[in-house]
């Protein structure tokens, strides 16, 4: 005799639209169009804006094709740090001086 076990388990269903806010850094007006534009080039941000006064990203996304990570490490690609990732030293270094913040 044999048995057959089926094991499904529920995967949690992921949000076509999330709203998350993380804080980026960055100084000007310069750095917000960096921002933003690094965002929407990864597929599934639906809305990005960042705040040069508070520091704040606010985005939408869809789950089902990025995670907020995935966002997060766009953004240090082009230089600015958020609260999780970090940007390498060469692409903080390739920011326009004025954009240069005081990094922790």
């Amino acid at each position: 005799m044999t048995v057959f076990t089926i094991s499904a388990q529920g995967q949690e269903k992921q949000n076509k639209n999330a709203k998350y806010a993380t804080e980026v850094n960055g100084n000007c007006e310069q750095c917000q169009k960096r921002i933003q534009k690094a965002a929407y080039s990864v597929p599934g941000v639906k809305s990005a804006s960042w705040s040069v006064e508070t520091h704040q990203l606010s985005l939408i996304i869809n789950e089902e094709k990025c995670s907020l990570a995935d966002v997060k490490k766009a953004i240090a690609k082009v230089g600015h740090d958020t609260d999780s990732v970090k940007s390498t030293k060469e692409d903080y270094d390739n920011l326009h001086y004025c954009c240069q913040y005081e990094r922790l």
